[in-house]
């Protein structure tokens, strides 16, 4: 696939924020105080370390078929985390925040981006990784929720 300017420039900010993506779960996983939480950051860092794979790959021309499936919904994803005291709980509500910020960030990108490919099978490839990042957001969205974070 050869790309264009645009093509190649929306590739080079997926990058970027799926590096800053993965620096952030891996980061805020070691800072969590909630073993849930942690988990949930840990599988989610392994998920963009997917998508900047196949970003980087694209950005070599490379372009397959999206990889497995999406989940119908994360609607029912609670996991209560296990706070020793409110500071803990504070503390991982600032976590979360900033990483559902960050999410809904990439997928407005990923957004775009699927707009401005002209390779069909790329926009496929774009709108699966941008599936991914919503339900990185629907995550984020029911922890907060079943622990009293998000109002």
């Amino acid at each position: 696939m050869t790309l264009t300017q645009k093509e190649t420039d929306l590739l080079k900010d997926a990058k970027g924020q799926e590096e800053l993506c993965i620096k952030k779960y891996d980061s805020y996983a070691k800072m969590a105080k909630s073993e849930e939480l942690r988990n949930l950051f840990t599988s989610m860092s392994k998920v963009e370390q997917n998508h900047l794979q196949t970003i980087c790959a694209m950005m070599n021309g490379n372009v397959s078929a999206p990889s497995g499936t999406i989940e119908n919904s994360n609607n029912d994803y609670c996991s209560v985390g296990n706070y020793q005291n409110e500071e803990d709980k504070q503390a991982d509500a600032f976590l979360c925040q900033d990483m559902l910020a960050t999410e809904k960030h990439v997928s407005s990108l990923y957004n775009t981006s699927v707009f401005e490919f002209k390779d069909p099978t790329a926009r496929k490839v774009l709108n699966h990784i941008q599936t991914e990042e919503q339900q990185h957001g629907e995550k984020i969205y029911a922890y907060m929720s079943c622990n009293g974070m998000y109002s």
